[in-house]
């Protein structure tokens, strides 16, 4: 699903040499480095402000705190995304309230949000690069982009955005690694302290609205390795849209494509296999044949067993997870790559 060897040799002119200079200057916490990288890639998701944090999680956990969630608070979050959507909703003390999500789409239903009078926040979830649109809200928006770079127009609905930089991921890292994104300087500020110790100077440890800060931080070498990763991803969502439309005219006319947005990065590329078909059985069907495959998500969050507390009715959301599949689309693959995964999946799902 990802060859990130092959993705490194595309930039290891840039990437070593920047690891190298940051090794050999000793600034290795904050710096020159990472604030022109965060600068950089504030530029490219729209926003006016970055603020390097050490995971996509902690980037949702700060994010969330930043606009006032607190514990006791309620945060919808849709159905079908990672777990880490809901996770960082509860390492706050907050009730994760999981929505089901449209029946076209595995994006949050605008239409049928359970909003109540505890509701303070809606997380968005731009699920495998699909801009999630919601309309105006009485309460923030947070946006969940981990799986959004490259999005043109960048993926934006709420007033601050988490980002992942996992590996695995269009921008990746070589290690954990994640960012909040703000337009508000007061709040970037905030979001600074909370993963700082709140320490204004140091050594003065002071709470930011109440909350006791941690220590978060994205480190220069990371954020060297993210800077030389920025300048390809252009030519590597351009691959990926590439793939994806060899797909949506190859694959058999059985096999249902998710549909996809103006602008759409391409992520993962996500089918829905026929009704009654052993998804089991095609993903053993095509390992066989040396083709891997991947399941985002099995199940949704309302069938998790560490959320059971917060269990509700998804109906639609059982019916997608039931038979999604996503297929290799990532920037490494050959014509004759593309042409092994069409010819697998017709072979045991056609």
């Amino acid at each position: 699903m990802a060859d990130l060897a092959a993705r490194h040799a595309r930039v290891a002119g840039l990437v070593e040499p920047a690891v190298l200079e940051v090794l050999r200057s000793g600034r290795y916490v904050g710096g020159p480095v990472v604030a022109a990288t965060m600068s950089a890639i504030a530029r490219h998701f729209a926003w006016k402000h970055a603020v390097g944090v050490n995971s996509g999680t902690d980037a949702l956990v700060y994010a969330l705190q930043a606009v006032g969630v607190r514990a006791g608070d309620e945060v919808i979050v849709p159905a079908v995304t990672f777990f880490a959507s809901a996770g960082a909703v509860c390492r706050i003390g907050a009730v994760p309230v999981i929505a089901d999500v449209r029946a076209d789409i595995p994006l949050l239903d605008a239409e049928n949000l359970p909003i109540s009078s505890r509701t303070r926040a809606v997380m968005a979830v731009h699920l495998y690069g699909e801009r999630c649109a919601l309309p105006a809200l009485p309460v923030p928006v947070v946006d969940d982009a981990a799986q959004s770079a490259g999005a043109d127009p960048p993926c934006r609905t709420g007033i601050i955005a988490a980002v992942s930089f996992y590996p695995t991921k269009t921008l990746g890292a070589a290690g954990d690694g994640g960012c909040v994104l703000t337009d508000d300087a007061e709040v970037a500020r905030k979001v600074h302290l909370l993963t700082h110790h709140g320490m204004p100077t140091a050594y003065l440890a002071e709470t930011v609205d109440g909350v006791v800060g941690a220590n978060s931080r994205l480190d220069a070498v990371q954020a060297a390795v993210l800077g030389a990763h920025l300048t390809d991803l252009p030519a590597r969502v351009a691959m990926r849209r590439r793939n994806a439309g060899i797909y949506d005219r190859d694959l058999p006319a059985s096999i249902e494509r998710l549909p996809r947005g103006p602008g759409h990065p391409v992520h993962q590329y996500v089918v829905l296999l026929p009704s009654g078909v052993a998804r089991d059985a095609v993903v053993a069907g095509l390992r066989g044949r040396g083709v891997e495959s991947a399941v985002y998500y099995p199940l949704p969050l309302s069938r998790q067993p560490a959320l059971a507390d917060f269990a509700r009715p998804t109906p639609r959301a059982d019916a997608f997870c039931a038979r999604c599949l996503a297929l290799p689309v990532h920037e490494s693959l050959s014509d004759d790559d593309l042409a092994q995964v069409i010819a697998a999946v017709r072979a045991v799902a056609g």
